[in-house]
């Protein structure tokens, strides 16, 4: 495996990031997860902008969007893979043990691993933590991962792939790494952001493409909807066929079935839409 480390391609031995970087010590860094299809990134345009907005969120310095793409593209084209993750970090970069930032310039890395194309249908579960919606790191995508990796361990242990959590007022808001979207009555709901969920990437591409509805739901409509699935860049459209107990036999129902179509058709003939 080579991997770019600040301005060039490493050995997977030789790529090394220093123990005293902010991005280790505190969670202070920022990434991407790109999906690369036969060495070419999916809407890559679209991931670093929001790279650039979390960075901003963070108060980081504003990532250099030439040389993520130089670094991406070196990455592609020296590690060969017909689906693949396209990991993207951003960090405060070296400083003292401790809160406050140094002087050192950000640190870049960019790895990339193969992959296998996800099942059409998984389970999920529900975790008691809520997302805070109006936390100061509400909506940015940060190192800072521990919670997620909590929830996903809990799902795991209870033979899901996903957990979904309601935020402090009881809203439906995410997954750990996904979006969620259900089916009422034939419509297509998904949270809205102001829920705290993730501006996910394909989130974004399905509600444009789908007409779905950004709605207020309850935690409990999991309970009640036709159909639910999850979108994340490399889920891109997943049907859940378990939510917690409750099984969904149909799944992917007519709707998500419909939605998966649709993003498998449109999602391979624009590569950054």
């Amino acid at each position: 495996m080579r991997i770019w480390v600040d301005g060039g391609l490493r050995t997977a031995e030789t790529a090394l990031v220093s123990v005293l970087d902010h991005g280790l010590t505190v969670g202070d860094g920022v990434f991407e997860t790109v999906k690369a299809v036969r060495g070419r990134p999916f809407a890559l345009t679209r991931h670093l902008d929001r790279l650039a907005r979390s960075a901003r969120g963070l108060g980081l310095a504003e990532p250099d969007a030439d040389e993520i793409r130089r670094a991406c593209a070196a990455v592609l084209d020296a590690n060969p893979a017909d689906l693949a993750r396209l990991r993207i970090t951003f960090t405060g970069g070296l400083s003292p043990l401790g809160s406050d930032r140094g002087d050192a310039p950000p640190t870049l890395v960019v790895a990339l691993g193969a992959t296998t194309r996800r099942p059409d249908s998984t389970a999920a579960v529900t975790v008691p933590w809520p997302r805070n919606e109006r936390g100061a790191m509400t909506g940015i995508k940060t190192t800072s991962y521990a919670e997620n990796v909590v929830a996903l361990a809990r799902a795991t242990g209870q033979g899901a792939t996903e957990a979904l959590f309601a935020n402090t007022v009881g809203a439906l808001c995410e997954g750990t790494g996904s979006n969620v979207f259900v089916v009422l009555d034939g419509e297509l709901h998904t949270p809205p952001l102001a829920s705290g969920c993730l501006a996910g990437i394909t989130r974004a591409l399905v509600t444009e493409w789908s007409g779905a509805r950004e709605t207020e739901l309850p935690f409990d409509i999991l309970e009640r909807a036709d159909e639910i699935f999850l979108t994340s860049t490399l889920r891109d459209v997943q049907a859940v066929h378990r939510m917690d107990g409750l099984a969904l036999p149909t799944a992917p129902g007519p709707v998500t079935a419909k939605t998966m179509r649709v993003f498998d058709e449109r999602s391979g003939a624009a590569r950054d839409p």
